[in-house]
């Protein structure tokens, strides 16, 4: 077993203002923007090429968004999947697959290979008792629920380059999996355990996929994001300067940059607010799906 190769990239801060749980962060490659929510806020905010800043108010916690064909933004609210237009600001309900469960929101999502949104929800309850799912939202505003039970905060989805396997993590039951994948037909198989994660290496949060093929997954509360190879193996551990990493995505102009948000936490008595770091990893990444509306 190899050890982990540690690192520290040089990063900088890509905005001004403070997150209260920064996620999502989500590159537009046909316009430059970088997108991103801000859970508690509620917002749904973009980063635009030149510099402006267009924020959107939500009405109820915001989990996640993903790129639609038609430049619309889907939104995963704790209220149901939205489609926000970007131009007015108007939002639309495409369906609520959680129905309003008690101790229940949407959280962690992205839009498949397939053209779905892939969404799944966050087990509220304390203590949590595994309520969490995993939808597939189809573009008709259908859906199907893809995990059931033994979930308590669904994150980490991606896909291989290819587009036949795809990742997702337990935050809290701090374990990280992978589904056979087919672009046609979605998950086509049981789960196989990719990694379980050892204290040091954060709770596994949101994650994005480079061009070879390796997992980049956020340690929450390490500090760290962790690079993990097809086969499990935590390769390189990149050390952020916050405690907070959320989740990674590839952007810029080749998708050779990594933009990290952070959510806002005591680190070691001192108080953090989220914000989006950047920085060049030496490797490119794939770019996004986008939910074929």
């Amino acid at each position: 077993m190899s050890e982990t190769k540690i690192i520290t990239p040089n990063v900088r801060r890509v905005i001004d203002f403070p997150l209260k749980v920064g996620e999502s962060p989500t590159w537009d490659e046909r316009t430059g923007d970088l997108w991103f929510v801000d859970i508690l806020a509620p917002a749904a905010i973009c980063l635009r090429a030149g510099g402006a800043v267009d924020r959107f108010e939500m009405p109820t916690k915001i989990g996640c968004l993903a790129l639609c064909e038609n430049s619309e933004v889907a939104v995963g609210l704790e209220s149901g999947v939205y489609l926000l237009n970007p131009q007015t600001g108007s939002m639309k309900l495409l369906c609520n697959p959680d129905g309003g469960r008690p101790d229940s929101r949407l959280n962690d999502g992205k839009a498949g290979p397939d053209g779905c949104f892939w969404v799944g929800t966050r087990d509220e309850a304390i203590p949590q008792t595994g309520n969490g799912r995993l939808y597939r939202v189809k573009p008709d505003g259908s859906f199907d629920t893809m995990i059931d039970g033994d979930l308590m905060t669904s994150n980490g989805i991606a896909w291989s380059p290819d587009g036949r396997t795809m990742y997702h993590s337990d935050s809290s039951q701090l374990y990280a999996q992978i589904f056979d994948f087919d672009p046609a037909h979605g998950v086509t198989g049981p789960p196989r355990r990719l990694h379980n994660f050892a204290p040091e290496e954060g709770r596994p949060d949101g994650a994005a996929m480079d061009a070879d093929g390796f997992y980049w997954i956020a340690g929450q509360q390490g500090g760290r994001l962790n690079r993990i190879s097809p086969d499990g193996m935590v390769v390189e551990a990149y050390l952020m300067p916050a405690k907070g990493p959320s989740m990674p995505c590839f952007g810029g102009p080749d998708l050779s940059t990594l933009y990290v948000t952070t959510l806002s936490t005591d680190n070691n008595g001192t108080f953090e607010d989220g914000t989006i770091y950047a920085f060049e990893p030496g490797v490119r990444g794939t770019p996004v799906h986008r939910f074929a509306i």
